[in-house]
């Protein structure tokens, strides 16, 4: 059995144009967590925040979600690669805590 280690993921979320709630958007983040082996410890909705530098005029804030969570090394790397072609996610980053 492998280690767990501990992680926190930022995710923002490209809201435009999509006609799913915010919540079932959460959900499926939950979903993709512990899919991996991810065992959820604290969830941020952090709310909508407008970006420092907007690379595109017409998209100039986005939703905030963190995730902080334990899971085996290899999860990160299998969250993003899930989430890669997700249009209603803009950005993820993951970190070691």
């Amino acid at each position: 059995m492998k280690n767990k280690k501990n992680y926190r993921a930022s995710f923002i979320l490209d809201m435009r144009g999509c006609s799913e709630p915010i919540d079932a958007i959460f959900t499926k983040l939950r979903g993709i967590v512990t899919d991996f082996g991810g065992d959820i410890r604290e969830f941020k909705a952090l709310g909508q925040k407008t970006f420092e530098r907007a690379v595109n005029k017409r998209y100039l804030s986005g939703e905030y979600v963190q995730i902080a969570f334990g899971a085996d090394s290899s999860a990160p790397t299998a969250i993003r690669e899930k989430l890669r072609l997700d249009k209603t996610i803009n950005r993820v980053f993951i970190e070691n805590c």
